[in-house]
């Protein structure tokens, strides 16, 4: 169950409206690096926990925030929409028809769809993706996930933050950047509660080690055939992140030859000059299998 308060986390104001910049702020809402992405991504973290509650818990608390900054973002953006209905007028009243112009760089359907209000959109007017939330039911795969999201969220909104003068927006951007560097930590404060990188490494770490293969498990793979070696580094040499073994450079080698894989199936309809062999193709197979 979940409530709500009348009241905003951290408080938002606009010194001079911009439509402009309410467009930017969308890619905060509802881009790849946005708000609604991270509050998603932890929630079904938590619905989908298997485990301690007490990551659970932690999630359900995070995820519930992060509706709070959607909250607030939204708010910034009707905030920069304010008086552009007017602006607008006196735009579309003068010479110039093109509308690009006309809107000064805001986003059109913030008048015709939404009422000048923000959108589950990002700057380019794409909807919100779902398939961008990572819940993976692996604990750690999450963690470095959320990592990820908070850090190129933080690059955004730091990018946002030079991008504007108003002092009320870069306040609310410096509250936001704040709490994205949280996060990060809290994320890999879960890493270390889990017990830590070596203890971690692989993800996942229940799958048997002697089921890999030998001689790859710590090899730097080279395949640059010009200037190999260059990429060298901490991953090429010395002991592995997981304490478990050496990191050392090999050089690709071509393996087996690539498998004949037959002609095309026969209902896949593919070019007569296609067909060269006498198989009846997938389908049929499959047919003769499962049909009496």
């Amino acid at each position: 169950m979940f409530y709500h308060d009348n009241n905003l986390q951290y408080k938002v104001r606009v010194d001079k409206p911009n439509p402009a910049f309410a467009k930017l702020l969308q890619q905060a809402i509802g881009g790849i690096e946005g708000e609604i992405r991270v509050c998603l991504q932890y929630l079904f973290q938590a619905w989908g926990n298997r485990g301690p509650n007490k990551y659970r818990d932690m999630l359900l608390d995070t995820g519930t925030e992060e509706i709070s900054h959607i909250e607030m973002l939204c708010t910034a953006v009707a905030l920069n929409l304010d008086g552009a209905t007017h602006e607008l007028k006196d735009k579309i009243a003068g010479e110039n028809p093109i509308v690009s112009n006309i809107l000064g760089g805001m986003d059109p359907r913030h008048v015709l769809s939404s009422g000048l209000s923000a959108m589950a959109v990002d700057s380019n007017g794409v909807p919100f993706n779902g398939s961008w939330v990572v819940g993976s039911g692996n604990i750690a795969a999450d963690m470095y996930a959320n990592v990820m999201a908070e850090s190129t969220g933080r690059v955004l909104a730091t990018r946002l933050y030079e991008l504007t003068d108003d002092s009320g927006m870069k306040d609310m951007l410096s509250f936001l950047i704040t709490r994205d560097a949280m996060h990060q930590n809290q994320w890999l404060a879960v890493l270390e509660d889990l017990g830590g990188v070596g203890e971690n490494l692989p993800i996942p770490n229940t799958f048997p080690r002697e089921n890999h293969v030998p001689g790859f498990e710590y090899a730097f793979v080279s395949t640059n055939i010009e200037k190999s070696g260059e990429a060298q580094g901490r991953w090429s040499n010395g002991p592995s992140i997981d304490g478990k073994g050496e990191f050392q450079v090999i050089t690709a080698q071509p393996g087996p030859p690539i498998p004949d894989l037959g002609i095309p199936d026969v209902k896949g309809y593919a070019q007569q000059q296609q067909m060269t062999g006498g198989d009846k193709g997938l389908i049929e197979n499959i047919k003769d299998t499962i049909l009496p």
